[in-house]
């Protein structure tokens, strides 16, 4: 089998697993753990009182959503290039040493 089917083959694969529960479960509620969390808190303590206030709020949740998906980002470039930093540098090793 050619490597381009296979990653066309495995592209298929990841979007099927990324899609499908948007299908199998329409009338599901996507919400965060944060807000799961609080809930569950305030059923089981009605008078439970957290334990600090945030310095700043967003001032809307597509802020909120913008800031993760910027740091989930910045996370993964460096995880990455660090990946490929040393990758690299494994490589120019293995030149040197042969």
């Amino acid at each position: 089998m050619k490597p381009l089917a296979k990653n066309g083959i495995l592209l298929v694969i990841v979007l099927a697993l990324a899609f499908s529960p948007l299908f199998l479960a329409r009338n599901a509620e996507f919400a965060g753990a944060d807000d799961q969390a609080e809930k569950a808190i305030s059923t089981l303590n009605v008078n439970y009182e957290p334990w600090f206030k945030p310095l700043w709020e967003p001032p809307s949740g597509e802020v909120e959503s913008f800031l993760f998906a910027l740091q989930a980002a910045l996370g993964s470039g460096f995880v990455f290039y660090y990946l490929g930093y040393a990758k690299g540098k494994n490589s120019v090793n293995k030149k040197e040493q042969s």
